[in-house]
């Protein structure tokens, strides 16, 4: 060496040129690579019931095709902003009122089946009907929103195994086992208990899920039910729209031992969106909203005007909290540290959030934006990955082999009658 050359420059000189410094890329931009290799999976969308009530079963006309949140009635979701989102996999819920049981349960979930694959059929360039893992990921490469069917809650079987499976026929391929009230084999999160969990028939029903390969979702259920259908199942159950108790105390969020059984079930949460399942302050606003409702009721009977003027003073006294992204990420990383990565995905709730959505996530365009505040926590590429839909992947690939190697059981043909003595 030289003795008029420093050691550095030496060193320069030896490893010749200077190559160009990497670019470093953005959070964003590195959600943007991401997600293009990897879409999104949506556990949970209610678009079909918002068709239905307020574009009367699309007799109304409405283009999903164009921007849906300008709309006279606006929507969370359209086509546009599915592509903007990255979004490759949907869910599309087939929620009916849980007031709506037997026979007219039963059709009113038939119609609302029948918007999901006429929305398909009017945009066969843009969405395609799946039913396995297998057909998401042909879908997706394709460049196609790949299109599943969730029934939301078990009374929508009115009690009948065979409409269970007339519903896997028609692309249903998972079943929540109860809304917001009890059923007659279920109890529910936001219910007061009557079956402590599943009675012998719903244990039935979920074995039957797991004989046709139709997971078995545990959003909406009482903790009771939770631990059960996890015992009870052969096959990975998910929670396709739920967040995580310990963050936001509220019911219809998983606990925490809960989410310690995943791993060895090999379920997935599917973290929620829903202001009301995320932040205490809102919840604790939109109470007390209610409760001033009822006793302005009181105080202005007949006067709509007055109930009102008085309704609004309120609402511009008691503003609406924010929610913010990190709040959601909260969720994310909580179900990630108690479960492990392998067992959290997206269950958005988009188009079933009524009033105000998180900060910045205004509809179905806003994944990248829940991406990005992962990513600047630290998430490396694979466990963005996994988040987007790689789990969800592998658990219904994990359901489907459940349910071959069930392939040679008898259909489940046991009355609830006959099981639970009703």
């Amino acid at each position: 060496m030289p003795r008029h050359l420093s050691p550095l420059l030496c060193a320069a000189l030896i490893a010749g040129p200077a190559s160009a410094a990497p670019r470093t890329e953005t959070p964003e931009q590195r959600v943007e690579r991401v997600l293009s290799a990897t879409p999104v999976i949506d556990g949970h969308n209610d678009l079909p019931w918002e068709i239905r009530e307020s574009y009367d079963s699309w007799r109304r006309p409405l283009d999903l095709g164009a921007d849906t949140s300008r709309l006279g009635h606006p929507l969370q979701t359209d086509l546009p902003r599915l592509r903007r989102g990255h979004v490759g996999a949907q869910f599309w819920s087939v929620w009916i009122p849980v007031t709506a049981t037997g026979a007219a349960g039963v059709q009113t979930t038939l119609e609302q089946i029948d918007i999901v694959h006429r929305m398909v059929a009017r945009y066969p360039d843009r969405l395609e009907m799946a039913s396995t893992a297998a057909d998401i990921r042909r879908i997706e490469k394709a460049g196609k929103v790949a299109s599943l069917i969730g029934v939301e809650g078990g009374h929508q079987i009115g009690n009948s195994p065979a409409v269970l499976r007339q519903y896997y026929a028609l692309g249903v391929r998972y079943m929540t086992l109860s809304h917001s009230a009890n059923n007659d084999f279920v109890d529910s999160a936001t219910d007061d208990p009557v079956h402590h969990g599943l009675t012998p028939f719903g244990k039935a029903i979920v074995r039957e899920m797991n004989r046709l390969g139709m997971l078995v979702d545990l959003s909406h259920v009482s903790a009771e039910t939770m631990r059960q259908a996890i015992a009870v199942s052969r096959a990975p159950v998910i929670f396709s729209h739920s967040s995580a108790r310990a963050v936001m105390d509220h019911p219809r969020n998983v606990p925490d031992d809960v989410l310690r059984l995943l791993p060895a079930n090999g379920g997935v949460v599917m973290v929620n969106f829903f202001p009301g399942f995320l932040s205490a302050d809102y919840r604790a606003r939109s109470a007390a909203r209610d409760a001033e409702a009822a006793r302005l009721k009181n105080v202005y009977p007949g006067q709509p005007e007055r109930r009102q003027a008085a309704q609004d003073a309120w609402d511009s006294a008691h503003p609406i909290p924010p929610v913010p992204v990190s709040l959601v990420a909260d969720h994310v990383e909580h179900v990630r540290r108690l479960a492990g990565i392998d067992h959290v995905g997206i269950g958005s709730d988009y188009d079933g959030i009524d009033g105000t959505s998180p900060t910045g996530m205004p509809g179905v365009e806003s994944y990248p934006v829940l991406f990005a505040e992962l990513a600047r926590r630290g998430w490396s590429d694979s466990d963005l990955a996994k988040l987007a839909g790689g789990n969800l992947l592998r658990a219904m690939e994990q359901a489907e082999r459940v349910a071959a190697s069930l392939k040679g059981e008898p259909p489940m043909i046991d009355t609830i009658e006959g099981l639970d003595g009703k």
